[in-house]
């Protein structure tokens, strides 16, 4: 795929990366940005913290960049050297590639990550198709995964086929029915200026990018439940895009050393959650809060 095929147009490429870069000056902590070589293409990444704390690998979700993580990063970063990944075939600077989901494509492109980065083992922390990803490779490579925190992840309960017609629905409606769309996946913080920033980024990403079509593939029992991995889940209750009651349903019966927490007011796009993740990451479930 050329990297305009994932962009509306080549003007509205040039945009996002600009805006891109603006918004990654606001990283809270000292950076350096990597670049990768994978057989899928170049691939972004973002690195913070001690270069000799346990590395701890963030995968965003679709839409969207490395950029989701601006308001979390500075909660983890004193204790790992954190690598924000940015996704291929997604609207940042890493490789437009998309190969197929139901194959060990991204496996392999992980693999390539991991080994430019130098490391053999990590945690992962992945929210909605960033949290699919993370699970595929702790399914497809369990020994490379120390501890495994998803938020909204993909590919445990059904995809609500509802919310794509609602979405045509709004986009008729143009700049006014983005902006509705978008709080119905990310919800509303209106006296929160770096989430208002944010939403102005991901209103701008729907209007110049190509979003995947593709549903996620549904993981099979036998995969979940051969995670032995410690693992967080949390999950919005009032998650549009995912069944968040299924998701929970099957960890819970899967997955049975699993931490899970469904917050029953949260949207699909989660956001403060960044201590009980560390909580759980330093190996402290309880503080993590469990759900069970």
């Amino acid at each position: 795929m050329t990297a305009t095929g994932i962009y509306v147009t080549i003007e509205g490429e040039r945009e996002l990366r600009e805006r891109y870069q603006e918004l990654l000056t606001r990283w809270p902590v000292p950076s350096e940005r990597l670049r990768i070589p994978t057989r899928e293409g170049e691939t972004s990444v973002v690195a913070s913290g001690p270069p000799e704390a346990p590395p701890l690998l963030l995968l965003h979700g679709s839409g969207t960049t490395c950029v989701m993580w601006l308001g979390d990063v500075a909660t983890w970063a004193p204790h790992f050297r954190v690598y924000a990944v940015d996704l291929i075939g997604e609207p940042g600077p890493s490789a437009p590639a998309r190969p197929p989901l139901d194959s060990e494509a991204y496996a392999l492109w992980l693999d390539d990550v991991l080994e430019g980065l130098g490391l053999s083992r990590v945690s992962l922390v992945g929210a909605s198709l960033g949290g699919w990803l993370a699970l595929d490779y702790a399914i497809r490579r369990p020994g490379r995964v120390e501890r495994l925190a998803l938020l909204c992840p993909g590919g445990i309960g059904r995809q609500k086929p509802g919310f794509a017609f609602m979405a045509l629905f709004l986009l008729l409606f143009g700049e006014r029915g983005r902006r509705r769309l978008l709080t119905m996946v990310m919800g509303d913080a209106p006296h929160d200026p770096r989430f208002a920033a944010y939403l102005d980024y991901a209103t701008e990403v729907s209007r110049h990018f190509r979003p995947r079509r593709e549903r996620l593939p549904v993981f099979g029992d036998d995969a979940l439940g051969g995670l032995t991995m410690p693992m967080l889940v949390i999950l919005g209750g009032r998650d549009v895009l995912l069944d968040s009651r299924d998701t929970e349903r099957r960890v819970r019966r899967l997955v049975r050393h699993a931490t899970v927490r469904c917050l029953p007011d949260a949207p699909h796009g989660l956001r403060g959650h960044a201590e009980p993740i560390l909580a759980f990451l330093r190996g402290s479930t309880a503080s993590a809060g469990d759900g069970r």
